[in-house]
């Protein structure tokens, strides 16, 4: 058995009980999958972070679901930088984080943690029937084609008409699996749409999202911000959004109100990086004592 400290921090938010928290395990990058997926199931959580050193960039950081490994993760990195600065590990105001995804820059902005994200990649657009069967509401409540976008994590990006639609959105897990088969997912891909309004819950925000999840994930995430540069990327590149930077926000129906940043590298038409920057609040922090395996 091992100890290790830990930071529980809402990230995309500066208050406690907002946006998406994220437990982040200092040190704890060497232990295997089935031992941090444990952990996070523990948590209830919908993601955390494990770190470690590196030889490529400041520290490794490994992202766990409550199933498996992921490359990356928005909300996690976010809380993972509050934790360390927090901690006073961060000399300057900038850092380098290894992921699955590759390395990725960190900015610290004054109170506001601005990660880069990779250059977008866009894949399969799906039958719009698909999209609208998987998230239990009518063709014509989607705008355009839904189409997988990633900037280190493959989302759905799906554009709704108005906040009654995105309200009433419900996930058909049995709907899930043709969606699935049509965008490519192998098991290893978060694939769910990520639902998305071109009008913000607040007067502060430009655009309001969901994320449904399947189990053993928790129901709904209260903030994704791997997803947020996805569905940026998706706006930009399909004429939706003139703006060069803007206010992403999500939560707002789960009482954990969120909001995110969002800038462009480079134009419209040849993006070349996704910067998503917000705030972290660190609620607790303790130690935890865990398994090298669970065979102990």
């Amino acid at each position: 058995m091992l100890e290790f400290q830990f930071d529980w921090v809402d990230a995309f938010t500066d208050r406690p009980f907002g946006g998406n928290g994220c437990a982040v395990v200092h040190g704890g990058a060497h232990l295997p999958e089935a031992v941090a997926c444990a952990y996070v199931r523990e948590t209830s959580l919908v993601e955390c972070t494990f770190t470690g050193p590196s030889e490529v960039a400041d520290i490794r950081v490994r992202y766990f679901l409550a199933s498996r490994e992921i490359p990356f993760a928005g909300h996690p990195t976010i809380a993972t930088v509050a934790a360390m600065r927090d901690r006073g590990m961060i000399a300057g105001n900038r850092i380098t984080l290894e992921t699955g995804a590759g390395v990725v820059p960190v900015a610290l902005e004054g109170d506001r943690i601005v990660m880069q994200q990779v250059a977008p990649e866009f894949g399969p657009a799906p039958d719009l029937a698909l999209v609208a069967a998987a998230v239990s509401l009518p063709e014509d409540a989607i705008i355009g084609q839904p189409q997988l976008v990633s900037t280190g994590l493959p989302f759905c990006i799906t554009v709704l008409k108005d906040h009654a639609a995105l309200k009433a959105a419900r996930l058909n897990a049995e709907a899930m699996g043709p969606l699935g088969a049509a965008l490519g997912a192998d098991g290893s891909d978060i694939m769910e749409p990520f639902l998305v309004t071109l009008d913000g819950f607040t007067g502060a925000g430009d655009t309001f999202s969901r994320l449904l999840m399947l189990p053993p994930s928790p129901p709904e995430d209260p903030f994704t911000g791997s997803a947020t540069g996805a569905m940026a990327a998706y706006l930009w590149h399909h004429g939706l959004m003139e703006k060069e930077s803007f206010v992403a926000e999500q939560g707002h129906l789960m009482g954990r109100p969120g909001q995110a940043h969002v800038s462009r590298i480079g134009p419209s038409e040849a993006i070349e990086g996704v910067r998503v920057g917000g705030t972290g609040f660190v609620l607790m922090r303790g130690s935890v004592t865990l398994p090298e395996d669970l065979s102990l």
